[in-house]
């Protein structure tokens, strides 16, 4: 559920950083930036929920938590973070138990 969340919330923030290119330079229409950012809020409340369950699941630290939920500030960053977290095995098994237990 994390890995899903992390990658839906980078592909809205791509949609919502078109929509506001569209709406800003050409300024042709405003209406993806309104469609696009309700879904990137959407996707980043569901982010946040999703690390939150996955750092009580995975018995993260505070500071790694913290880090996860930095993650969703900067665009693409949640990519960034999922790809060291995987890399580091603080992901867990496939059942989103931690590993070894």
């Amino acid at each position: 559920m994390f890995v899903i969340a992390a990658i839906v919330e980078a592909c809205t923030w791509a949609a919502l950083l078109v929509g506001m290119y569209v709406k800003y330079v050409p300024e042709t229409t405003t209406v993806l930036v309104s469609i696009f950012g309700a879904l990137h809020g959407a996707a980043f409340v569901a982010y946040l929920g999703a690390t939150l369950f996955a750092a009580s699941r995975l018995r993260w630290s505070w500071s790694l938590t913290v880090w996860a939920l930095l993650a969703s500030i900067p665009p693409f960053t949640t990519l960034v973070f999922e790809a060291i977290a995987r890399r580091r095995g603080l992901l867990g098994d496939a059942e989103g138990t931690p590993d070894g237990a």
